[in-house]
């Protein structure tokens, strides 16, 4: 068995890029917190916080085990790494060869802790703290675990059919998405939605969190290369240039249907593509991510303003039209423009001569969609039927930072 030696630089860049992607929930809290009232700024400061202390605890304890332990059939991982437990200092090969297990660790640590932060935004105004605390729980075992599993750990049964997704577009943001778009419809919409709901309270917030995540998501993407080199690099300038295409597109899509270009449209479609280019930022070339971005911006548009209002249902902050529908679109696109000639590890997509891959793509996002949709559904109504999970009229109007902290995110005159 050959013996795998720490690269002092491949660990330096994949701690560096864990602490990255730690800073995306912080800044997530923001661009959150400023596009809901003054009221609830605070509730969502507190419920991205709280998911960065309670799924770090969940994570050590059992979660990277059920995660990424010794595989049950493909399905789930078992609790041999339970507490950590033999995940030290020495590499895993099965993993990252050049980086200590615990290292590769910690930088999954991160992904764990913010897929359930983006659930709050079709949330966001309206639920209990402590109905959130005990769902982010429930579903971080139940669902993130497992999906984990199946798409990136050895031995993952959707990793074996070839399904490629480089740094979470189905592990991530489909599941997310999907469990968005349950919560939205379990809860129901705000009081006086839509007619009453006031626009965003703090723009410059709501900037200064997307522009964190945007520097985070370089930890995000090119530190899933697991080492320092060419990958890695392929991998950052496919997020940059997916990004800056998307959050162009949303702007010229402002200006053309409502003769403005306007703030919030240029950081939702920066974020836009940034997710959509989340699975394929390690297998497409620059060009390929510009595409994607754009591709980004025209279906999560779509799906914020033509097919929520639609529907009726109040996704809050769009979590799932701009990660779930956003997430979808990467999947797939990946299937698209997916190459060898920039990963030899990963496939060519449709147009690189591989139409297959496309419907690899298509069978994992969709079978993940439903199954934590499903999920989801199910563990908001034991959360709503056990400890409840809505705030009362009473609490929704007088303001989530007042009824569930105490506390309040401005001082002085409102």
């Amino acid at each position: 068995m050959p013996i795998h030696t720490v690269d002092a630089g491949d660990t330096a860049w994949l701690l560096t890029s864990a602490a990255l992607v730690l800073l995306m929930t912080p800044g997530l809290a923001f661009f959150y917190g400023g596009l809901v009232r003054r009221k609830n700024v605070l509730s969502v400061l507190m419920q991205c916080f709280a998911a960065m202390c309670l799924v770090s605890m969940q994570w050590i304890l059992w979660g990277y085990s059920l995660a990424f332990g010794p595989t049950r059939g493909g399905w789930i991982g078992s609790f041999a790494w339970a507490g950590l437990a033999g995940v030290g200092g020495q590499p895993n090969p099965d993993y990252a060869a050049t980086v200590p297990h615990q290292a590769f660790m910690a930088f999954q640590m991160m992904f764990a802790i913010i897929t359930p932060a983006l659930i709050i935004g079709a949330f966001a105004e309206r639920m209990k703290f402590f109905g959130f605390c005990v769902f982010l729980l429930l579903w971080s075992t139940l669902v993130y675990d497992p999906v984990t599993h199946w798409v990136w750990a050895t031995g993952g049964w959707l990793r074996a059919t070839g399904a490629l997704d480089f740094a979470g577009g189905t592990v991530v943001h489909i599941n997310a998405g999907a469990a968005a778009l349950a919560a939205a419809l379990v809860l129901g919409p705000r009081l006086g939605y839509p007619a009453k709901i006031s626009p965003p309270h703090s723009l410059p917030l709501g900037v200064l969190g997307a522009g964190l995540l945007w520097f985070g998501w370089f930890g995000f993407n090119a530190g899933s290369a697991l080492a320092s080199g060419s990958l890695a690099t392929s991998a950052f300038v496919a997020t940059h240039a997916a990004a800056a295409a998307a959050g162009t597109a949303w702007l010229i899509l402002d200006w053309f249907v409502n003769a403005h270009p306007t703030m919030l449209g240029v950081i939702t479609g920066a974020v836009a593509g940034l997710v959509a280019v989340t699975p394929a930022s390690g297998y497409v070339t620059p060009a390929g991510a510009i595409w994607i971005g754009i591709g980004a911006s025209v279906i999560c548009y779509l799906a914020v303003a033509v097919v929520k209002a639609r529907w009726g249902y109040d996704d809050a902050l769009d979590a799932f039209g701009v990660h779930g529908v956003g997430g979808l679109w990467g999947a797939l696109a990946t299937g698209l423009w997916a190459t060898k000639a920039v990963n030899p590890a990963g496939a060519d997509g449709l147009f690189f001569g591989n139409p297959g891959q496309f419907w690899i793509q298509a069978k994992a996002s969709f079978l993940i969609a439903a199954y934590s949709f499903v999920v989801s559904w199910l563990l908001l109504k034991l959360v709503d039927a056990t400890v409840g999970l809505r705030a009362s009229d009473d609490e929704e109007r007088i303001g989530l930072d007042l009824t569930q902290h105490r506390e309040a995110g401005y001082t002085g005159i409102d």
